[in-house]
């Protein structure tokens, strides 16, 4: 169970007697606040240690910079913060230089979360937090974050989560989350990225790819204020990779409502295949939900299913879905898609998927590719 998504009371005050502390040994410089308050040349803390990563996250403060140098990192607690940065002088923890950082929850304890942060203007990069119990990592009522470049994978819940009340203008860019299977819930709730349980206008998902989750790719349940996806990935997702006699997982790609929540989220350019139940979904959300330019192909359901909502699809691309192109209610308004009347069906270049899964661009971007594209400069993905 998550807990509480109730707005927290946070100082947003730094003191000037607060300072970041950094475990003595390899590694560890320490770089806080002068002892006449006045900052630092450089508030930069390097990490090369457990230990050290987590005093480092326990107590920074806003302009700390939290660099991890390459290697793997096993937390006995979970990864936690209350602290706030500012819009100026945000609180960043990051890979140092080019190297690679692996973030391991295999030694917690039971339920427990691998990152959770519980403030404002973070900026989390270039990290990857795999094996954890639960949830991967949680930001809860974050403003002004920045989430880029992350890995997500293998944990046992979902594997990146936003939520709670004011969770305002936050930017998860390029995240690849997978492999994310809860064995406790038979798979029914392990997300590859999870926006629920709360509210916030301004949070915005691009370059994702959310890929055999044993849920769903992205799931908005329960968050009631609108949400942008575009540029991302979501495919094979609801699979019982794991052998589980009793699985329940969903499998959708794109999950984009329910528990009552009346929602206009914005969904652009993105795609979904190979899930075993829908691409793209409304999951009872009746809002006014706006698709554009999106493709599904060769989900085990619909490659859209909008049935009882307000939802407004236009340019969007459904092929060789077993449960046909689109399933859509009388309130759902639809124009320019590869279903409607006079439209025609541009082919691919290509089907075959291997080059979604090759590794990223140097900037962090999806990999090149010429899967379920078309060429047309007006309906369907541009898988970019």
């Amino acid at each position: 169970m998550l807990p509480s998504t109730g707005r927290h009371r946070r100082t947003r005050t730094l003191s000037i007697a607060a300072a970041v502390a950094c475990a003595a040994g390899a590694g560890g410089v320490y770089l806080g606040l002068s002892t006449g308050g006045a900052q630092a040349a450089s508030a930069a803390v390097t990490v090369s240690t457990t230990a050290q990563l987590e005093q480092a996250v326990k107590n920074a403060t806003a302009g700390t910079v939290i660099q991890v140098r390459g290697g793997t990192y096993y937390p006995a607690a979970t990864l936690k913060s209350t602290a706030n940065g500012t819009s100026s002088a945000p609180i960043s923890l990051r890979a140092y230089g080019a190297e690679k950082v692996r973030i391991d929850g295999s030694k917690l304890p039971a339920g427990s979360w691998l990152a959770g942060i519980y403030g404002d203007h973070w900026t989390v990069q270039d990290l990857a937090f795999v094996n954890s119990p639960a949830q991967g990592f949680v930001a809860t009522s974050s403003v002004g974050g920045v989430f880029r470049n992350l890995v997500t994978a293998d944990n046992g819940d979902s594997g990146f989560t936003l939520r709670g009340d004011g969770t305002t203008g936050n930017l998860v860019q390029n995240l690849d989350s997978h492999g994310n299977y809860d064995p406790a819930g038979h798979g029914q709730n392990a997300d590859g990225i999870a926006v629920k349980f709360g509210s916030g206008t301004g949070n915005r998902i691009t370059g994702a790819r959310l890929y055999n989750n044993s849920d769903d790719g992205l799931d908005l349940w329960q968050f009631s204020s609108p949400v942008t996806i575009e540029h991302s990935w979501a495919f094979g997702n609801g699979e019982n990779r794991w052998n589980d006699a009793a699985f329940e997982g969903n499998g959708n790609g794109f999950k984009l409502g329910g528990g009552g929540a009346s929602v206009a989220h914005v969904v652009n350019n993105n795609a979904a295949w190979d899930n075993t139940l829908h691409g793209f979904t409304e999951n009872s959300n009746t809002g006014a939900l706006a698709l554009n330019r999106n493709t599904a192909y060769a989900n085990a359901q619909s490659g859209f299913y909008f049935a009882t909502g307000t939802a407004r699809l236009g340019k969007n691309l459904a092929v060789a879905d077993k449960g046909g192109a689109a399933k859509l209610g009388s309130s759902t308004v639809s124009a320019g898609n590869n279903w409607d009347s006079g439209i025609v069906t541009p082919p691919f270049r290509s089907t075959d998927a291997t080059t979604a899964y090759g590794a990223r661009r140097a900037d962090g971007s999806l990999p090149t590719t010429t899967f379920l594209t078309t060429g047309s400069t007006t309906i369907g993905s541009t898988m970019d």
